[in-house]
């Protein structure tokens, strides 16, 4: 790092407790099976059509968020996070950016079947990767949306791989309906796929790989078919047949001008539903994070103002928002509803 930029971290090395939140830029993806709504109800003001996916909290090398306020604006987060890792927390300090990556995504059409592999499978044949596990958040749904979700009953690899040859994959494929506010965890080897007219917001390993099984024949920009991963997919696929998932049992704890719901809980990430709304009352929802690790909120409803000790930040509706390791006190005024992420 240059003399230049040393000046940005130095301050901060010495005392860095009470530090602000700060908000995040995506990274955009354009794949095939995109649409429009991440652009015109979540205002991601991205030139690509269309926009499939929109990397949120990411230290990813193929798609790294940037600062979008305060004092590191307009630099990346993974080089921000280098420089300054006690912004991560006492727990990630000694690790590679961070833990967890962000998305929203919009499927126009299907996506493709897939399958991620665990960390052992990704550490061992794809150059020490983490694997991919992942948790779903669904904002919005069409009528009639589904995901596919593992196979109905057991399935041998020759079967599937036939199935795939001769394309009748889909009719062992477990088809679940979706709708708003529904939330499915998805574990490493599960094969899946995200259906045409979900949105949703995905809380995943920080990991970019993924294994196609299927992809109904299309073909890319170029007029290429899309490659498909089968070999590899079936190494690490779980082919029994698979329940179908039920939703948790989720209560809504309140408090004044707050509620909050308990979604998943894994070894990277814990996730919760935050509903803030401070119209007609004087007290303001407070967030503090300890020295431990950061947060981060992403909302998914709403607008509102963030304040703490001389300093505030306004925040709408498809906003992500990075808290710090042992931040500042922040209170929160306005109706909006978040997606919160800490690990």
């Amino acid at each position: 790092m240059t003399s230049k930029n040393s000046s940005w971290t130095s301050d901060r090395a010495a005392d860095h407790k009470g530090t602000a939140p700060f908000l995040l830029s995506p990274a955009g993806k354009d794949y095939l099976w995109g649409g429009s709504r991440l652009k015109e109800q979540f205002s991601k003001n991205i030139d690509l059509n269309p926009l499939a996916e929109t990397w949120e909290c990411s230290t990813h090398p193929d798609g790294p968020s940037t600062v979008a306020s305060g004092e590191y604006q307009g630099r990346k987060l993974d080089e921000v996070l280098r420089a300054c890792p006690w912004l991560k927390g006492t727990r990630h300090q000694n690790t590679e950016g961070l833990p967890i990556l962000i998305k929203l995504i919009d499927a126009r059409q299907d996506l493709s079947v897939q399958v991620h592999p665990d960390d052992a499978y990704a550490k061992t044949h794809e150059n020490g990767s983490l694997g991919k596990l992942e948790m779903w958040y669904v904002l919005a749904a069409s009528p009639g949306a589904k995901l596919v979700y593992g196979f109905y009953h057991d399935m041998e690899k020759e079967t599937v791989r036939a199935s795939i040859e001769n394309g009748t994959i889909q009719k062992y494929l477990q088809r679940i309906p979706v709708k708003k506010d529904d939330m499915f965890f998805v574990p490493a080897g599960r094969v899946h796929a995200i259906g045409e007219g979900v949105l949703l917001a995905e809380v995943q390993e920080s990991s970019n790989l993924t294994y196609r099984l299927y992809d109904y024949g299309r073909v890319d920009k170029n007029g290429s078919l899309r490659p498909l991963h089968v070999e590899k997919a079936l190494e690490v696929a779980d082919l029994k047949g698979s329940s179908s998932p039920r939703q948790p049992m989720r209560v809504l704890k309140f408090r004044r001008g707050q509620a909050s719901e308990f979604l998943c809980r894994c070894r990277y990430f814990q996730a919760e539903r935050i509903l803030v709304n401070t119209e007609q009352c004087r007290e303001m929802t407070c967030i503090q994070t300890d020295s431990t690790s950061f947060q981060v909120y992403l909302c998914t409803e709403g607008c509102g103002v963030l304040f703490w000790n001389g300093g505030m930040l306004n925040f709408y509706r498809g906003d992500c928002i990075f808290v710090p390791a042992e931040s500042a006190e922040i209170r929160i005024h306005g109706k909006a509803q978040f997606l919160k992420v800490e690990c």
